[in-house]
């Protein structure tokens, strides 16, 4: 027994004698936040792209309607279109011969009639209406 509490008491100086390792450093504080409250932007400070107004001779534009009886379709649409600059970039067409057929490609038809009388005024408002029928077909 005499061995054994020797061996204890050898235990406990070396533990004593070495000491005991030091203690590990502190984390590292978080890095500093500030939270900054950032105002919604004033009225003044947003801007809008500007606002186009058509001028007055824009929207007066007038036109003298062409006679186009006897045109093609097609031609007849790129007249218009050429004649307003486009501001009547649409025409309406119909099937003469009341049998309601559609006229899919312009090129084979022609125009019969027209519902604005040729010298009549237009404007980009006015609904142009041809009465149409094949090309080889008679008026």
């Amino acid at each position: 027994m005499r061995h054994a509490l020797s061996a204890a008491v050898a235990v406990a100086a070396a533990l004593t004698a070495c000491g005991t390792p030091p203690p590990a450093p502190p984390p590292a504080p978080p890095p500093a936040t500030e939270t900054v409250a950032v105002p919604p932007p004033s009225p003044e400070t947003i801007t809008y792209p500007p606002t186009v107004v058509p001028s007055v001779v824009e929207t007066a534009a007038r036109w003298t309607m062409p006679n186009l009886v006897g045109s093609g379709l097609q031609d007849a649409q790129d007249a218009i279109q050429e004649l307003t600059g486009f501001r009547i970039a649409v025409t309406a067409s119909h099937d003469a011969t009341g049998a309601n057929r559609m006229q899919i490609n312009d090129r084979n038809w022609k125009v019969c009639t027209q519902n604005i009388p040729p010298g009549a005024t237009i404007t980009a408002d006015s609904r142009i209406d041809f009465g149409t029928v094949k090309v080889e077909e008679s008026c």
